[in-house]
């Protein structure tokens, strides 16, 4: 709003002259006005430099590719992934290109005790158990319209796993204590960073159930597979750190090369909390190399290239390139699924020991497992 603006609705108030002093009710008024002309610009600002799927690699093209395609229909979908990789923020991805009008509404199934999941998710009468004085609606009935996403949907309890699948088949809720059904309209979107087919053959998790959410499945790789999204990723941040904190933060080249070498167990999560942790260490600053914390600074450098025709794995890494040249992604992946076949071999098969032996957790040797198609 211009200056001019304000004093021709305010005209007690001459701003150009900063005449004091000033009724506090009416600068209330004043600021409170352009407090109003400019919110939605601010919102709109933050809106896009914060939302949608950011990255430029090839795994996240195709999930971008898969959201814009799965998103205007009624398909459910199960979100898979590493814990901090985004799943959320492909499900509301989803529910924004959906064209519903409903709100989006997230439950998260790890958090909530189970003996308080069924009133959560599907809501309770009056009298249905002790301390209900009145009737609540669930999750479901206020996702009415929208979207419903369950995450971590891999640690629901299965006496609630056997009631889900009846809410997906039938469209319809129960309320704890009803005695009649609630049609719902809503579109439901799961998320895990658990691997549910061996969740199925440990009797934790329902086949059927499995196979009812995974009608359309999105597997997001983990950010140290996709070190080209990493700049882009922390720009994005870092705008929003100067727009919520009004801190002016840089990174300088050398520091985002370091990023790009670091490993990311906590993957996109673990970028976040460390530019927060920047913000207030370097603000309005720039970080250099020796700046960041010392996970990141002591990561070992990736191992030199083995020639595929020469070097059999195990055997001395000081190697020459082949003439020909080599395709350095197919090349690193067959090295890596002979030394995950080495492991499992030692370890007879037990992919817990065969973790231990390569030194990573287990559920990254089984997200790497799937991804190789490794028997």
């Amino acid at each position: 709003m211009k200056i001019d603006r304000i004093q021709r609705h305010h005209p007690w108030v001459r701003l150009h002259s900063l005449d004091y002093p000033v009724r506090l009710d009416a600068l209330s008024a004043v600021l409170d006005e352009i407090h109003a002309e400019h919110q939605p610009a601010r919102s709109n600002r933050r809106a896009a430099s914060v939302n949608g799927i950011i990255g430029e690699s090839d795994g996240m093209r195709q999930v971008r590719r898969l959201v814009d395609k799965v998103a205007p229909s009624m398909a459910t979908v199960l979100i898979t992934g590493e814990s901090g990789t985004g799943k959320e923020v492909v499900a509301r991805q989803l529910h924004a290109l959906s064209g519903r009008d409903g709100r989006f509404v997230a439950v998260n199934c790890g958090a909530i005790p189970e003996q308080l999941l069924e009133s959560e998710l599907f809501g309770h009468e009056r009298g249905a158990f002790t301390g209900a004085v009145s009737g609540r609606a669930g999750r479901f009935e206020e996702a009415e319209g929208g979207t419903f996403f369950l995450d971590e949907i891999g640690d629901m309890p299965l006496a609630m796993q056997v009631k889900l699948l009846r809410v997906l088949q039938e469209r319809s809720v129960e309320r704890v204590g009803a005695t009649s059904s609630i049609p719902v309209d809503v579109r439901v979107i799961a998320a895990t960073h658990r691997d549910l087919p061996s969740r199925i053959e440990a009797g934790e998790f329902r086949e059927d159930l499995y196979y009812r959410l995974s009608v359309f499945p999105i597997e997001i790789p983990p950010l140290r597979d996709r070190p080209e999204d990493i700049r882009p990723l922390a720009e994005a941040f870092l705008d929003r750190t100067r727009f919520d904190l009004g801190v002016d933060l840089d990174i300088s080249a050398d520091a985002f090369d370091r990023l790009e070498r670091y490993d990311w167990p906590g993957n996109v999560r673990e970028l976040v909390n460390l530019i927060e942790r920047l913000s207030v260490l370097r603000p309005n600053g720039v970080v250099r190399e020796q700046d960041l914390p010392w996970p990141i600074v002591e990561a070992q450098p990736e191992p030199e290239v083995l020639s595929a025709d020469v070097a059999p794995v195990g055997a001395d890494p000081h190697v020459t390139l082949p003439k020909d040249g080599l395709n350095l992604k197919e090349h690193l992946a067959a090295v890596e699924r002979q030394m995950i076949q080495d492991a499992l071999a030692q370890a007879d098969g037990v992919v817990q020991r065969a973790a231990e032996i390569l030194g990573v957790g287990r559920t990254t040797l089984v997200e790497k497992i799937r991804r190789l198609d490794i028997n």
